[in-house]
């Protein structure tokens, strides 16, 4: 097949160079343009180093972008709404990182993000874009918006024991740990290394935006409240839930194995992992850098009705860049695996 014309509004950031580096080597794309406005007429590599000696793409400014097959919008937060009606006229189909087109409602919108969506109308044609949940959507979407990478971990180590009604939806609590590199390359103070090493810091204890999807792909009712804390640990990349919920009526493990096996035994990208030794026997975010893995472990409390669930990725893969190319790859009726067959590291 001719190789598919696209370009990347917002390449400077983390997600930005990883949706760079896989799309380099994507065997069926033609990267056109990729854009910083701060950087514009700057080689690629001078941001992402890893690319050097990969590329000679410069960025651009986003004026000087041209018309192509689809565009990758990887802009911070509240950037895409501003730019949607120039990236319309660039390409017919968007896939969209940031969080400006993930909900459903304008409502909804104001209550996790405090302020009106300028696109009411259009949230409702944008695709969630968790092809675990909506490949069929996928296939026909023009636009599509990638899920928030706490709100990634979290659905997927949830929704089949919310689809099966096997917990108790009211008691539901999880807690993330997530690395550095989930607040982006912007610094500021909490991002110094005196203040970041060594870091166990619970930055939102309640109320983080990405609740507002888990509410909407779980579908639970949108006044539910949801348990959610996220915590900031040491590492650069990954995400790990810790999901603790309570089983609505007592069954046993190789029950909730099928389960899981049932919504998930052939996705490519996720692995059930329950081993009953050794170091990686539970999902750990370690071992998962650079790929575009979820890993899905449990744990059956013996002394009471509650279930530990755990998951793990690397949030700029599969919480992000990598995401939105087996979304790119499920648009294009390609091998769901193209550029993401990346397995990880040991040791690492």
């Amino acid at each position: 097949m001719s190789k598919i014309n696209v370009s990347i509004v917002g390449g400077s950031g983390y997600a930005g160079g990883e949706l760079l580096r896989l799309l380099l080597f994507h065997p069926y794309v033609d990267i056109n343009f990729v854009s910083s406005e701060q950087h514009a007429g700057r080689p690629v590599f001078k941001i992402h180093p890893n690319l050097r000696k990969i590329t000679s793409l410069q960025f651009s400014s986003v004026g000087d972008l041209k018309e192509c097959d689809l565009l990758f919008l990887a802009m911070s937060h509240g950037q895409s709404r501003t730019m949607f009606e120039r990236c319309m006229k660039l390409a017919p189909r968007m896939i969209d990182l940031s969080s400006d087109f993930r909900l459903k409602t304008s409502e909804q919108y104001q209550k996790w993000y405090g302020l009106p969506h300028p696109y009411p109308e259009i949230l409702e044609k944008f695709v969630y874009g968790l092809p675990e949940l909506h490949r069929h959507e996928i296939k026909t979407a023009r636009w599509a918006a990638c899920a928030g990478c706490n709100a990634t971990a979290s659905i997927l180590a949830l929704f089949p024991l919310y689809k099966k009604n096997l917990i108790d939806q009211d008691r539901t609590l999880v807690e993330v740990k997530a690395g550095s590199s989930q607040a982006g390359n912007t610094p500021s103070l909490s991002s110094h290394h005196s203040e970041r090493s060594g870091a166990c810091r619970v930055y939102q204890p309640a109320g983080h935006r990405h609740i507002g999807e888990i509410i909407q792909e779980l579908s639970l009712p949108l006044n539910s409240s949801f348990n959610f804390t996220a915590t900031a640990v040491e590492m650069v990349r990954g995400i790990q839930a810790v999901c603790h919920v309570f089983l609505r009526e007592s069954i046993e493990e190789k029950d909730i194995w099928r389960t899981f096996r049932q919504f998930y035994g052939k996705e490519p990208f996720i692995r059930i992992i329950k081993e009953n030794s050794g170091v990686y026997r539970l999902p750990e975010p370690k071992i998962l850098a650079g790929t575009n893995y979820c890993d899905i472990g449990f744990c059956k409390d013996p002394l009471s009705d509650r279930l530990v669930v755990i998951s793990a990725i690397d949030n700029l893969m599969k919480g992000a860049a990598g995401q939105a190319v087996q979304v790119f790859n499920i648009m294009n009726r390609l091998p769901e695996k193209t550029a993401l067959a990346f397995p990880g590291l040991h040791p690492c």
